[in-house]
């Protein structure tokens, strides 16, 4: 009976303890299973505020690169309203207002628009050849970029061409008589004959330190252009009050 009375304690306290292990398993799995739980939910809300976050960011850059094209557009329609400003208020003599004489300079244009100097080339009665008007844009222009006033210059023209250009002149598109060894300098358009001619006036003549620069009168450019003439300054000069008669 003692025997029997051992085992069955034995057995109960065998029993006990694995309860007890059962109990503090289950406990610590539990435990453990929280924890995960826990962890994922934890890193679920950092990545929905990290979510948040970036689309916050994306707003703010948007709006920032928005406002910078808006700044942009602004700023370019500001550049342009103000070039068309200058344009406008940018004043033209008009043909009434030109003045020459002949000790004026010759480095400074009329100031007129290439409108209006069309214009007086169209109505220029001793233009009969119709040579001024066919060339009256490209006379303009160089004048412009080489600094010639442009009565100045067609009466040059006129001068050493004649009104109606002499065809030895205009067979070889040079109109103010360049030379060299003797003879007339040949070019191949009109367009080249001409730039040649201001090149030379603004380059040789009329800018300091030019190879035959004396001033920048009739009187100054006669010296060289026209050395052996006692009446190339009257003649220059008529032609040049014949065009804006």
């Amino acid at each position: 009976m003692k025997n029997n009375s051992k085992s069955g304690l034995k057995i109960s306290e065998i029993i006990a303890t694995l309860s007890a292990f059962f109990i503090i398993a289950t406990s610590t799995q539990l435990f453990i299973t929280n924890q995960d739980n826990e962890q994922t939910e934890s890193e679920t809300e950092i990545q929905e505020v990290n979510i948040e976050e970036k689309e916050v960011d994306r707003k703010i850059a948007t709006t920032s690169r928005s406002g910078n094209h808006r700044g942009s557009t602004k700023q370019t329609t500001e550049n342009i309203n103000a070039s068309e400003n200058i344009e406008e208020t940018k004043k033209y003599k008009s043909i009434e207002e030109i003045k020459i004489s002949k000790n004026m300079d010759l480095t400074i244009t009329t100031g007129i628009s290439k409108e209006d100097f069309k214009k007086l080339m169209k109505n220029l009665k001793c233009d009969t050849s119709g040579f001024f008007y066919k060339n009256s844009d490209t006379i303009y222009d160089l004048c412009q970029k080489y600094e010639l006033n442009e009565i100045f210059f067609c009466g040059l023209i006129a001068g050493e061409s004649g009104w109606n250009i002499s065809a030895n002149h205009r067979n070889k598109c040079n109109y103010i008589s360049m030379m060299s060894k003797g003879k007339l300098i040949k070019y191949a358009t009109p367009e080249e004959g001409l730039e040649a001619a201001a090149k030379l006036l603004h380059n040789k003549y009329l800018s300091e330190g030019g190879a035959y620069y004396s001033g920048k009168t009739l009187a100054n450019v006669q010296k060289i252009f026209c050395p052996n003439s006692s009446t190339w300054v009257n003649l220059i000069y008529g032609c040049m009050k014949q065009v804006i008669k």
